[in-house]
């Protein structure tokens, strides 16, 4: 069975953006992307390197993980603000909301209802696995159905801001066996963790 995989960047202190909710890598962001971070995505991690990126890497890669991306419509919107109307081409397209009333690429599906039984019907669909990008109220409605976690952690702090599960998601402690971990020199930690069962 597919599985939902949350592929998420991370600061120390659990930050995914600054309190505005704008892209920390962006125009003005404060998270800086270094060449040995962009090098690890290119060769591990292909297809959660959105359209423009892999266009100007020259990256034609297909990827091994996941087939499908999921994201809430406040991260989707963040593309949109940057005139992207679809970041992932290469990858069939959600986008979780219930106020967009159409969407604005024919490849990104808008959907209105309950993401947690959606993941479901996707889990038992044929393919790779499902890739949730975000944002952290989507994470929290899935939090129960996320099975394996990709943490791109930076070596940076900020305080406040965008948790990485939003403070509205339920108390439900989970435990997590590390299965996977690169550091790349510039300080950036790719940590994968498998969901155990409870104890």
């Amino acid at each position: 069975m597919r599985q939902l995989v949350y592929c998420i960047a991370s600061t120390i202190d659990g930050f995914i953006a600054g309190p505005d909710g704008s892209d920390p890598t962006g125009p003005g962001g404060f998270w800086p992307v270094a060449q040995d971070y962009i090098q690890h995505l290119a060769t591990e991690l292909p297809e959660i390197l959105p359209g423009p990126a892999r266009t100007a890497l020259s990256i034609t890669a297909e990827g091994t993980h996941f087939d499908t991306v999921l994201e809430g419509r406040r991260t989707y919107e963040i593309g949109l603000k940057a005139g992207i109307t679809d970041a992932y081409p290469h990858l069939r397209h959600l986008v979780f909301s219930r106020t967009l009333a159409a969407s604005p690429d024919p490849n990104v599906e808008v959907v209105a209802t309950d993401p947690v039984a959606k993941v479901r019907e996707l889990k038992q669909e044929n393919g790779k696995d499902i890739w949730l990008i975000g944002g952290s109220e989507l994470a929290g409605v899935l939090y129960a159905e996320i099975d394996r976690l990709i943490i791109k952690l930076g070596p940076l702090t900020i305080g406040t801001g965008i948790p990485l599960f939003s403070r509205d998601t339920a108390f439900d402690p989970r435990r997590w066996q590390l299965a996977g971990h690169t550091v790349v020199a510039s300080g950036s930690a790719f940590l994968t963790y498998i969901s155990t069962p409870s104890a």
